[in-house]
């Protein structure tokens, strides 16, 4: 499971689509407009000159609209609350003898600070979601544009991630490993 998840692919292909889509249509209109197309006339109107359309079919033009402005703002607070939501974990075999609570970023923290010293990382973060009957582990790590991704994956499998699991006292921890290259060339000494 360490690739770029499906819905951060998705998002990054449909930004692409949607950009090239608004860069062609603007450089089509720019160009109409200056008059550099030959088979358009920048004098001519954008309709001929028609009947007003129906009343309903501009109140149908204002919902499609609505519609879509809402579904575009859905899709910009989904990217803005990606994190999947964490819990505090509650470790207790007998609740009477008394129990404990661990935060998920406070079980995450010496996990990313040796993710972190890994060579070819220049930034880690890591959510630790669900109950410990059922978690998840999303991390993004941000990595030197030269960075080994295959020694990175290397060190998470046999190093951190068994660590992490030893120290949460988990059989499995399912995870999902996103990475992004920075252009920071970040001398490290180890």
């Amino acid at each position: 499971m360490t690739s770029l998840n499906r819905p951060a692919r998705l998002n990054r292909t449909l930004l692409a689509v949607f950009g090239v889509l608004l860069l062609a249509s603007s450089s089509f209109a720019v160009a109409a407009h200056f008059g550099h197309l030959t088979f358009l006339d920048s004098d001519a109107t954008l309709a001929p000159s028609i009947a007003e359309p129906p009343t309903w079919a501009l109140w149908i033009a204002a919902a499609i609209a609505i519609v879509l402005g809402l579904l575009i703002l859905r899709w910009i607070a989904a990217q803005l609350t990606r994190r999947p939501k964490t819990h505090t974990w509650h470790l207790e075999q007998n609740p009477e003898q008394g129990s404990t609570e661990l935060a998920a970023n406070t079980a995450t923290a010496p996990f990313l600070r040796e993710v972190a010293a890994y060579p070819g990382v220049h930034h880690a973060r890591a959510t630790l979601a669900g109950t410990r009957q059922n978690p998840t582990l999303a991390m993004v790590i941000s990595t030197e544009q030269g960075g080994d991704l295959t020694t990175i994956n290397h060190h998470l499998n046999t190093h951190g991630l068994p660590r992490l699991r030893q120290a949460l006292d988990l059989d499995t921890l399912p995870f999902t490993v996103e990475y992004r290259f920075t252009t920071h060339a970040g001398i490290r000494a180890h």
